[in-house]
């Protein structure tokens, strides 16, 4: 048999269960059994406890193999070379898995699917065709996004299309893209898998933003713990260029536009889209005073749209099939997909992507398998280390940013981690104030100082030392950092810490008394 066509993940997640030592191992098999081979670094399908997965082309299409470890790769290589043939690792057709099988993938279509590195496949896989639509028709593109109902995924869930509008309508000589790919909440990778998996997506849509709005220039900020996203996004972009989809003519049209990536030192702040101006500009990562809104004075003091990695992603989907269909998923004010990561003590953990609407304990129990270690789930913290935590008599809460509002919860980038009946929320409400004295830009006395004091509250509390008191103390702190904070670091850290005493009080439980209790 010739010409084997094998997909290894150059996922970062993969990577991390020993891709890359899969990868090089396979060409020596391949020589011994005289089997040519060509193995293509694709990225994750987002089913991460089978990584790192295998996929061969056969006749039958692509079939799986996973999680596949060193001492599994001869065995499964011989499967493989049998057309796809049965073996304890097989997973089958990944499309027909029943995890793939329940998604509405639109954002994340091609992740997996494509060579990341190869603009031809890109294309194959319909790449650029809502860039060439927005180029017919340039004035309604940002009518077709308000239209969509697409919303930021990044957290704040603001209105993309009004954010689009106030920059195309503001007066100025220059105007800039700004993508925020500063990921850093726990339990978060979708922004990560994107930029492995499907780089041109994030390109394609950060292009059309810039001839909406009349930006010529771009800038993607990513931390700097993402290596092998700054690799990938650097060599697509040098890609674009070379095509023609970059540069003064883009797709051969009278629109410039062109786009950098620059790395950010890996402060959480940074992912507030001040603080991430300043960092761009050269400066510490300080959260700025609004007004002005960056939409009328940001990037270098010009008119900006700053949006997260997913929202940009989802452009290209909403100009190729139009804004009705988009529009037609989700529910309320919250319309198309959403890519939720599945982390924390569960057994089925990934990126599944599907309409909202869908509730907490479905995604909990239904696709994520429960929890990993078999123990009854305790709670699930939703929206990174300041997101809320709820117990299972909230798991009926459909993933909808109003739903989540309304239970004091936020959905923020969609990072959902869970915690079994062994976990103590005290500790965790501590975690998050100290969380936040950390990673404080300092700029504010309420997240500064109030942080700092929250930590010493809490301890107080658990030793026993005016419990009553002290947990009145901290309720004050929560309400004064809530409404009195500069930015949404010091204003979120108090739903942690308020959902933990509110859904778990006898975690707060002094240390004395619970050992008198026993």
């Amino acid at each position: 048999m010739a010409g084997l066509r094998i997909y290894v993940p150059g996922d970062a997640a993969a990577v991390a269960c020993g891709a890359d030592g899969i990868a090089k191992a396979i060409p020596p098999l391949a020589a011994k059994r005289k089997v040519a081979v060509e193995i293509v670094r694709n990225g994750s399908r987002g089913m991460h406890w089978l990584e790192p997965m295998l996929e061969v082309v056969t006749d039958k299409g692509r079939i799986a193999y996973g999680p596949v470890e060193m001492d599994d790769l001869e065995s499964v290589f011989d499967a493989m070379i049998a057309g796809g043939a049965a073996h304890k690792l097989r997973v089958g057709v990944p499309e027909e898995h029943p995890f793939l099988k329940k998604q509405t993938r639109l954002t994340f279509a091609r992740c997996g699917i494509v060579d990341p590195h190869s603009l031809d496949e890109y294309l194959a896989h319909d790449g650029y065709k809502g860039l060439m639509k927005a180029l017919a028709d340039p004035a309604g593109i940002v009518a077709a996004v308000t239209e969509s109902g697409l919303r930021g995924r990044g957290g704040a869930g603001f209105p993309t299309g009004i954010k689009w509008k106030t920059v195309a309508d503001a007066q100025a000589d220059r105007k800039y893209i700004v993508c925020n790919a500063d990921e850093g909440d726990s339990g978060t990778f979708a922004d990560r898998m994107i930029m492995e998996g499907d780089p041109f997506v994030l390109i394609e849509g950060m292009t059309i933003a810039g001839i909406a709005v009349g930006a010529t220039r771009g800038y993607v900020y990513i931390r700097s713990e993402y290596p092998h996203a700054i690799a990938v996004m650097n060599d697509a972009i040098r890609t674009a260029k070379n095509a023609g989809y970059l540069g003064r003519s883009v797709a051969g049209s009278a629109f410039a536009f062109d786009i950098e990536v620059r790395v950010g030192a890996g402060a959480y702040v940074c992912g507030e889209e001040t603080a991430l101006l300043e960092s761009l500009e050269g400066r510490r990562g300080q959260v700025r005073a609004k007004p002005p809104l960056p939409a009328h004075k940001g990037l270098f003091g010009k008119p900006t749209v700053i949006n997260n990695v997913l929202s940009l992603a989802s452009v290209p989907v909403i100009m190729d099939r139009g804004a009705a269909y988009y529009k037609n998923f989700g529910v309320g004010r919250s319309r198309g997909t959403m890519p939720i990561q599945l982390a924390g003590n569960l057994k089925y953990g990934g990126l599944f992507e599907t309409a909202f609407g869908i509730t907490l304990g479905e995604l909990v129990d239904d696709i994520g398998g429960g929890t990993f270690t078999g123990r009854p789930v305790k709670a699930v913290q939703v929206g990174g280390p300041l997101g809320a935590y709820f117990p299972r008599a909230l798991f009926d809460t459909p993933f909808d940013y109003e739903a989540f509002a309304g239970r004091d919860g936020l959905i923020g980038h969609a990072g959902v981690v869970v915690f079994d009946d062994t976990a103590d929320m005290a500790k965790q409400a501590r975690f998050a104030m100290e969380f936040c004295a950390v990673e404080s830009c300092g700029k504010c006395t309420p997240c500064r100082i109030g942080s700092t004091r929250g930590v010493e509250t809490i301890d107080r509390i658990v030793e026993g030392v005016e419990p009553e008191k002290n947990l009145a103390v901290l309720t004050d702190l929560c309400n004064t950092m809530k409404f009195g904070s500069l930015c949404a670091l010091g204003g979120f850290t108090p739903y942690p810490v308020m959902s933990a005493l509110t859904h778990f009080p006898e975690d707060f439980v002094p240390a004395p008394q619970k050992q008198a209790a026993e």
